[in-house]
């Protein structure tokens, strides 16, 4: 075989070589012809012109950005630092490429952005208790903001909440009288119940005098089950006036 035959195969192969570009499952390529927009090609084997043709690969694949941790002063002038998690994908590559430099950079400088803005309309408590609101709300507003570049924002998670120990201690003062101040309306309503309760078994009671001198009695048993030696109760007249009529018509 000439040399020069043998030559040309290698160029040939050499140019096949470096023109062929394998693209995974969760990869595309954004394909410019010329710096001009040719389509989305992938996944698979796919053939690139040297020089006519460059490719940008893009990875259609779950990413986890992590938010750092940013200086956030609450409605009611509250300084915290918190931090969140960010999930998000492309899922136009074409917009990932072309509308935006840096959609990765881009996107982490929204969320911190987003993230400053939304706690900072809330108080104190309300970002303690209601974390699942306010996420939902910071990741409704991030994918409405990067629709425009392709990308998907699946999910925001507050991570963090780090405050200062003067706000950490007002705080557990304010949960103490809190919890004092249920004590004592619980307390309150106990005694309620009681002394109501008090009150209907005095009427019952008040209905008839046999039931009145049952309940003496009953109380007198209950003394004596005791292991004092010496018991002083009052005899109620009631209780004897019986005895004494008949003693006076006896006589």
């Amino acid at each position: 075989m000439p040399t020069f035959i043998i030559v040309v195969i290698v160029i040939i192969a050499a140019f096949i070589f470096t023109s062929l570009r394998v693209l995974k499952e969760y990869e595309r390529g954004v394909m410019f012809n010329l710096g001009r927009f040719g389509g989305i090609k992938g996944p698979g084997v796919i053939f690139v012109w040297p020089i006519v043709q460059q490719m940008t690969k893009v990875d259609l694949r779950v990413i986890v950005l992590q938010v750092p941790k940013q200086d956030v002063i609450l409605r009611d002038n509250v300084s915290v630092k918190v931090s969140a998690v960010v999930y998000f994908r492309i899922v136009d590559p074409a917009k990932a490429i072309i509308q935006v430099a840096n959609p990765y950079e881009a996107t982490s400088q929204l969320a911190q952005t987003t993230l400053r803005s939304i706690l900072g309309q809330h108080e104190t408590d309300e970002m303690l208790s209601q974390r699942e609101k306010l996420s939902a709300n910071i990741q409704q507003i991030l994918d409405q903001s990067t629709d425009a570049w392709g990308i998907k924002v699946a999910n925001v998670e507050i991570k963090d909440v780090d405050l200062d120990e003067t706000m950490i201690r007002a705080m557990a003062k304010q949960a103490e009288a809190e919890r004092a101040r249920r004590a004592k309306i619980i307390n309150a309503e106990g005694e309620k119940q009681a002394a109501e309760t008090l009150v209907t078994a005095a009427l019952e009671l008040s209905r008839d005098p046999r039931a009145l001198q049952l309940r003496y009695l009953q109380t007198l048993l209950d003394i004596a089950t005791e292991k004092s030696t010496i018991i002083a109760f009052p005899l109620p007249l009631d209780l004897i006036s019986p005895l004494l009529e008949r003693l006076g018509k006896g006589s």
